[in-house]
């Protein structure tokens, strides 16, 4: 047998990934498109309940300030993501609630002049006025790092194999959002990941009318099926004498969201009273606003990928970020009870369904603000049991991390140096985080535990986040290691042509401002 060529064995590095239906600025029929938006509402559901679920309860709030903070966060959601994808990077990314922000917000929570309060209710106002303030001053540091270009200037010390770990763990650093809850309710969380995957890609030749519609609505179709079989289960008795913990992550009427909800409701900011404002609370909620903009500058690269654009300059990923603060302003006037950033899960989507059309996130953020509004129906949709998001969450955080290791292709594999930065930084990013989780779990207060709250804050929020510590080690690494002759090992002159807007014929046909704005607002 004759040897193989090198061009059968080898394959050509490539800028933007192939086979999409449709990429950032084309776009499938309306009613398509609609269909597809209210899948990535539904997905955008599941951090949208489990973070005031979290700690609302922890604020002394009842069910009904639960629903409203649920209503509260998808409204402001949906009004970031079209913030987002008309003006900031103009990647079709969702923008939802942040678990980066639950270590300064419990904090918060536990201030020694809140817990004295003894009302439950009067508890919960003044925690989430506390809340407030902190994230009012803290989207400050990414607002001045985004519209002064600071972070555009920072991010030209990236590189292709110093942003591997950090979008790799993006996706890998939430594993145990994913199978450790799929676990809590196994007779529900198995099949819908069995039938999302033969959806998703066993079946996804089936096509109705030149549609591949299982491939296309796998996550509707799953969801649906799975989420009636789990409502079977929950009448007719089957966790009737199960665990408590069983019958919270089985039973489809646990969330008591249904009830509590009103049927309109117009969240409005300052619905909670006016803010309180802290040093101490606002400088750890910064921690939180610096992991929240690593994370989504690897979520937005991801992004890029996955609807077949080119990798944002520093100019568009500067304005984004700038957006993303505003959002976080947004997050503090109207009282979220978290900050926001970009939703991990749906950028996932678009590789799933190979639709990167930026007109698709714009109709599910029009889901996002109309259900928020509508309560009850809201409500319906969002009593789905968590454990069936944590099955989707499996493949689609597994598929955002795949994009981050895609990026490989453009530096030297074969040296040692690359092979040690990449393999440190991913090690170093999982292992850190899991030592400051485990440490907290067992000794109720994380390692840094000064006599500073605001210092042990910020540190420990900084290190509970695999991309942000993913992010120090390797580009520290990957700038001072042999870095003077190792331009090419690092895949440097394929990533320079996209550090600015003019660097790239593409980047005007993906990332220019609409109504012409760029007349005014000119990419640099």
């Amino acid at each position: 047998m004759a040897a193989p060529k090198p061009e059968e064995i080898s394959h050509q590095p490539m800028d933007q990934l192939q086979g999409f239906e449709y990429c950032i600025d084309s776009n499938p029929s309306w009613g398509e498109a609609i269909a597809l938006g209210f899948q990535h509402y539904i997905l955008a559901l599941g951090t949208s309940v489990m973070i005031p679920s979290l700690l609302v309860p922890v604020m002394g709030g009842t069910d009904d300030d639960k629903v409203r903070v649920v209503q509260t966060l998808l409204f402001v959601g949906g009004i970031n993501t079209l913030l987002q994808t008309l003006f900031g990077t103009r990647l079709p990314t969702v923008i939802g609630g942040s678990y980066a922000f639950v270590v300064p917000i419990m904090s918060i929570i536990r201030d020694s002049s809140l817990m004295r309060i003894s009302d439950p209710h009067t508890r919960f106002l003044q925690s989430m006025r506390a809340i407030q303030g902190a994230l009012i001053v803290s989207s400050s540091v990414q607002i001045i790092l985004g519209y002064s270009q600071l972070w555009g200037i920072c991010s030209r010390f990236f590189s292709p194999l110093g942003m591997v770990p950090v979008i790799a763990l993006v996706g890998f650093g939430l594993f145990d959002r994913g199978f450790p809850v799929v676990g809590k309710c196994v007779e529900i969380g198995v099949p819908m990941l069995i039938l999302f995957v033969a959806f998703s890609q066993y079946l996804k030749r089936f096509q109705a009318r030149n549609l591949p519609i299982l491939e296309r609505f796998a996550l509707l179709l799953a969801v649906t099926i799975i989420w009636a079989y789990a409502h079977l289960l929950t009448a007719s008795g089957a966790y009737r004498h199960r665990p408590e913990r069983t019958q919270n992550n089985c039973r489809t009427d646990r969330a008591n969201l249904i009830s509590s909800a009103p049927w309109i409701k117009i969240p409005y900011p300052l619905q909670w009273g006016a803010p309180t404002f802290d040093a101490g609370h606002a400088f750890g909620m910064m921690a939180a606003v610096l992991v929240s903009l690593i994370e989504s500058t690897g979520a937005y690269k991801a992004a890029s990928r996955l609807a077949s654009a080119t990798p944002p300059p520093a100019h568009v990923l500067s304005r984004g970020i700038g957006w993303q603060g505003i959002g976080i302003l947004l997050d503090g006037l109207f009282g979220t009870g978290t900050g926001s950033t970009v939703s991990v899960e749906n950028v996932g989507l678009l590789g799933s369904t190979r639709v990167g059309s930026r007109r698709v996130i714009q109709i599910s953020a029009g889901f996002m603000i109309f259900f928020s509004i509508l309560g009850k129906f809201g409500a319906l949709f969002a009593s789905i049991p968590f454990t069936i998001f944590a099955a989707v969450y499996c493949i689609l955080f597994g598929l955002v991390a795949s994009v981050g290791l895609s990026f490989l292709q453009f530096t030297n594999m074969n040296s040692m140096r690359n092979l040690f930065i990449t393999g440190v930084s991913l090690f170093l990013g999982l292992s850190i985080p899991q030592y400051f989780y485990e440490y907290t779990a067992s000794a109720g207060h994380g390692p840094a535990h000064t006599g500073a709250g605001w210092f042990n804050d910020f540190l420990n929020t900084i290190f509970f986040s695999p991309p942000t510590v993913a992010l120090i080690v390797a580009v520290f690494l990957d700038n001072t290691l042999d870095y003077k002759d190792t331009a090419l090992d690092r895949g440097m002159p394929w990533w320079a042509r996209f550090r600015t807007f003019k660097g790239d014929s593409r980047n005007e046909e993906f990332y220019t401002l609409p109504f012409n704005l760029n007349r005014f607002f000119p990419p640099s």
